[in-house]
């Protein structure tokens, strides 16, 4: 079973369709900058500066139009209600709406309503959603953290404490701000959210941002990497 956040939650879905890890990274070597303005529909900044009807359908195009007793896994997407901070845990239903909503992140997409809920990107409240894979059932989790740890990204922007006053970092525009944001919360609640997973699969991130989808090679690379050092612990866990 899969349950996933975000672009996690995209990911989950194809996979819990039947959709195997060569499809899947011919998808993402495929991701290029004329795909990605292919999605930017802006709208008047009432709930978010892009619509979201265009990632609509192109995550149409690539998921389909099917329902979650359609999919071949059980699987489940999380989401946030923007107006109570709750966790929504999306299981039945259109596959598309539940990612979409998902995926939208705040201020960036407009929210997306369901069942008279407002919903934004789940990362705010669960980036790694462990808990409801053990709800749903599930007696061993092996649970995948992209985001660096704090502390990891704070040395990595400042080396050393006099590197502050001496090369000051490039000033950030709105859309950086906004990203970093998310980041930053995503990064304050993903220990909670990794606890009670088994293994733990965490790739090196740190000079990728949310936005770099031109990264895919280098991305492939270090889930490998990651995954493999992993295989021997799994393998021991599992024996126990």
């Amino acid at each position: 079973m899969i349950a996933g956040t975000s672009a996690g939650a995209a990911v989950g879905a194809l996979y819990a369709q039947g959709k195997n890890t060569r499809e899947l990274k011919a998808l993402a070597r495929s991701w290029d900058w004329k795909q990605r303005a292919q999605i930017i529909d802006l709208a008047l900044p009432k709930t978010g500066f892009i619509a979201g009807k265009k990632i609509k359908e192109l995550l149409k195009s690539i998921i389909g139009d099917v329902k979650f007793s359609d999919l071949k896994l059980p699987f489940a997407c999380i989401a946030t209600d923007i107006m109570t901070g709750e966790e929504v845990v999306i299981n039945q239903g259109s596959v598309l709406e539940a990612v979409r909503a998902s995926i939208s992140m705040p201020i960036i997409f407009t929210v997306v309503k369901w069942k008279g809920r407002y919903l934004v990107d789940g990362g705010l409240v669960d980036p790694v959603p462990v808990s409801v894979l053990r709800d749903m059932g599930a007696d061993f989790i092996i649970a995948v953290n992209v985001m660096p740890r704090l502390s990891e990204r704070l040395g990595r922007v400042y080396p050393e404490a006099s590197a502050v006053e001496e090369s000051p970092v490039k000033e950030p525009n709105i859309f950086n701000i906004i990203m970093k944001i998310f980041s930053i919360i995503n990064s304050q609640v993903v220990e909670a959210s990794l606890s009670g997973a088994d293994v733990i699969i965490e790739p090196r991130m740190i000079d990728i941002s949310q936005a770099d989808f031109g990264h895919a090679e280098e991305c492939i690379l270090e889930g490998g990497l990651s995954t493999i050092d992993a295989v021997l612990e799994i393998k021991r866990r599992l024996a126990a």
